[in-house]
């Protein structure tokens, strides 16, 4: 019940002074197929969103992003892990 709170407060609108989302991005490979972990972080270190996929191009990242900001609101400000 704590977080489902939590997410309520944020999906109505609440924006914290320094809100930032933190994208991460691991290569992972599970036979001999390589497959591209992506999570999103707050400013609070709490996880997000969580996405897999194979492709690493525009529309994965894209996809990702929305369905992040769909859920927690539109970040101030976004930091990557400086990966192309």
């Amino acid at each position: 019940m704590f977080s489902a709170e939590i997410r309520k407060h944020r999906a109505d609108g609440r924006v914290y002074s320094n809100w930032q989302f933190h994208l991460y991005e691991l290569f992972v490979r599970v036979n001999t197929a390589t497959y591209y972990y992506w999570w999103a972080v707050d400013h609070e270190g709490e996880v997000l969103e969580a996405f897999v996929t194979k492709r690493r191009d525009r529309k994965a990242a894209l996809n990702f992003l929305n369905r992040g900001m769909k859920r927690s609101g539109e970040p101030k400000r976004i930091v990557t892990d400086q990966l192309r």
